[in-house]
């Protein structure tokens, strides 16, 4: 028996603060069963001090215990991992010769790597998902067993897993060999594992076969990989894989293609192509931050896309993001070397700085809130690249407040009231605050640290918000805010950022004149509403399936015939439409209305005024909606002014709204 740590025997401490105490060393189980019998029956595994671990882990020492169970938020972890070994299993008894590499749990599933001459096929993943069910329907326990190094290699060699001899040999000496049985099969894993292979239960499906190479290295052989998904039981499964389907069909590549917004091509492979209408939807989008930067008092300026490197030297950014910098050689030395080195800009920041440090800036210029529609460039691997979600160019709307320690808070606070406002007009009302607290690699000192993170959580308490923290995921130069927004299907997107910086204005030399006459460095605070509008976009597109609301629409109106008859009239109302500020096409083609109603609906139009001979004879126009299969038949002029007032931007105040619309209708009537 291993020696207690404390004579008064075992202290456990459980979640809720009480403590148990045993004389002797406890499993997990064990643990479990003293608690209560329901428990003992639902236990997966446990933690000890925060690490989780498989359930007939011995306790022998004081510590923090939780029981983890399948409604535990690190059951699914379990599940996902056990499942990967499960289908490993799988595999081997239906195609032996197949050697199995890597299998980890990830986000939302799971997949493992096979070495297989003969290709997988969808009917091969039918035939796994079978065998899968058979077994974990055999509820084998699974049970780990600590090999010696040499034994475990030879043992792997042996069976023909040279994959697997290479990790073990690959591995720190002073790692142990683990390996988990199931059954009469086995795999080299750290684990933890559930206690049976029926703990993964009947929630999970096969979802695809993609190529991957060994270790990440194009170098190497090219694996198989199958990739899986699983929950805890059959309803979170659907919900999983409805959501899958949603996303399909909201795909804003899919989409950007119907609605004729953009494309991407090899030749600029990460850059986009804007089509007009996508170019209107972007300078749309451009004006209404634009418009709410200036309202709160920003200055906007541009700044130059190729600076030379010892600027970005000087900030840090030539040795943190160098890799992701795009490199120009200017000039050349007579040993073929270049005489200058400058770097197409990842970022705006330290740009700004030089604006800032141009002149001298007093105390009273403070705060200083400059902003950017900055034209930005990263070389991302290629295999990043998705669609507008993750390019190599793309546009922020970044700015950056220069001010005083003292005016931090406040600053922080305002910016984030400005963010959330945003949000609520662009449809995202549902965000999740995070907090990314000091990394271990970092620039600055601890006491500037401390003051940085003290500044973003009063101003987070200031505002009213819960958040959540994030140790070790800040910028190396300062702690950051997220602000993490919820989508209509459930997915979440990291938009937003608010960071605290006291670092680079000081390796940037940026300084003000205080009150009493001396220098003093300056706070700035790097923000960004939407962060890349590229990215942005696709998730408006993604969010709203196309159907974007209307002020935001590129085309908000298309005026079609039923009859040749009415071509004249359709040309008044469009001239009308134009006129009141509507962003309106007309359709003229010798087309069954049907076929005109349903190409525009697929282009997502959100509103169709159709007319015909009647239509004409009244100066009315039957107005159509997209996605309903009403109509509803108005006089001209009250379309028109149905329509401006629908079609405002969540800019334009009360007054504005009622004196612009009403100047848009008058000339649109009698135009």
């Amino acid at each position: 028996m291993a020696e207690l740590s404390s004579p008064g025997g075992i202290a456990i401490t459980l979640p809720d603060g009480a403590v148990r105490r045993f004389d002797r060393p406890m499993s997990g189980a064990d643990i479990a069963a003293d608690i209560s019998k329901s428990l003992a029956k639902a236990a997966i595994a446990l933690t000890i001090d925060g690490k989780l671990m498989d359930l007939a882990t011995v306790v022998d020492r004081d510590a923090k215990v939780g029981i983890v169970t399948r409604s535990s938020p690190e059951a699914l972890e379990l599940i996902r991992h056990d499942a990967a070994h499960v289908m490993a299993e799988a595999v081997q008894e239906l195609y032996p010769g197949t050697q199995v590499t890597i299998g980890p749990a990830i986000e939302n599933g799971f997949y493992y790597d096979f070495a297989r001459d003969e290709p997988f096929t969808p009917d091969d993943l039918e035939k796994i998902e079978a065998k899968m069910r058979q077994i974990i329907g055999r509820n084998a326990p699974f049970t780990r067993e600590v090999w010696d190094r040499t034994k475990a290699i030879e043992f792997f060699k042996d069976k023909g897993e040279k994959y697997k001899a290479e990790i073990i040999q690959d591995l720190p000496e002073s790692e142990s060999i683990s390996v988990y049985r199931q059954g009469a099969w086995l795999d080299l894993c750290r684990g933890p594992h559930m206690p049976t292979t029926g703990g993964v239960g009947q929630g999970f499906k096969l979802t695809k076969v993609a190529g991957a190479y060994w270790r990440g290295d194009h170098r190497n052989a090219m694996l198989q990989r199958i990739y899986g998904t699983a929950w805890r039981d059959q309803k979170e499964l659907d919900a999983h894989l409805h959501q899958l389907e949603e996303a399909e069909r909201r795909d804003h590549r899919k989409l950007g293609r119907e609605m004729d917004l953009f494309h991407l091509q090899e030749e600029a492979a990460g850059s986009v192509f804007w089509h007009p209408k996508g170019w209107t939807l972007y300078r749309t989008l451009e004006n209404y931050i634009r418009e709410k930067l200036a309202r709160a008092d920003y200055v906007e300026v541009k700044t130059p896309q190729l600076v030379d490197s010892s600027l970005f030297k000087a900030s840090g950014h030539w040795d943190m993001y160098g890799d992701n910098m795009f490199k120009v050689a200017i000039g050349q030395k007579e040993d073929g070397s270049p005489e200058r080195l400058s770097g197409i800009k990842p970022m705006n920041c330290p740009c700004h700085v030089q604006i800032f440090k141009q002149g001298i800036v007093s105390y009273r210029d403070l705060p200083i809130r400059m902003a950017e529609f900055g034209s930005c460039h990263r070389n991302e691997p290629s295999g990043a690249l998705h669609g507008l979600m993750r390019v190599r160019a793309f546009t922020q709307d970044d700015a950056h407040i220069f001010c005083t320690v003292e005016q931090s808070v406040t600053e922080s606070a305002r910016y984030i009231a400005l963010q959330y406002e945003v949000y609520r007009d662009l449809g995202f009302p549902d965000v999740a605050v995070k907090l990314a607290l000091r990394p271990d690699v970092r620039a600055g000192s601890d006491e500037q640290w401390d003051v940085a993170e003290k500044a973003l959580r009063d101003a987070l308490v200031a505002a009213g918000l819960e958040f959540e923290e994030l140790p070790g995921e800040g910028a190396f130069y300062g702690p950051k805010i997220e602000f993490h927004l919820t989508d209509a299907i459930g997915r979440t997107w990291q938009c937003g950022t608010l960071q605290f910086d006291s670092v680079l204005p000081e390796r940037l030399d940026a300084t003000y004149v205080g009150e009493d006459g001396a220098k003093h460095r300056p706070v700035m605070l790097h923000r960004a509403i939407l962060g890349s509008l590229e990215r942005f976009i696709a998730i408006l597109i993604e969010n709203y399936a196309g159907k974007l609301p209307l002020w935001l629409a590129p085309v908000q109106a298309v005026v079609t015939t039923i009859t040749s008859e009415a071509d004249g009239y359709a040309q008044e109302v469009h001239a009308a439409l134009l006129a009141a500020g509507i962003r309106a096409e007309i359709d003229l083609r010798n087309e069954k209305i049907n076929y005109k109603v349903r190409e525009h609906s697929l282009k997502k139009v959100p509103l169709m005024l159709v007319v015909g001979k009647r239509e004409a004879e009244n100066r009315n126009v039957a107005l159509r909606r997209l996605g309903g299969e009403a109509q509803e038949v108005l006089a001209l002029g009250e379309a028109l002014h149905k329509l401006v007032e629908e079609a405002r931007s969540p800019l334009t105040s009360k007054m504005g709204e009622v004196q612009t619309g009403s100047q848009q209708l008058t000339e649109a009537i009698h135009s």
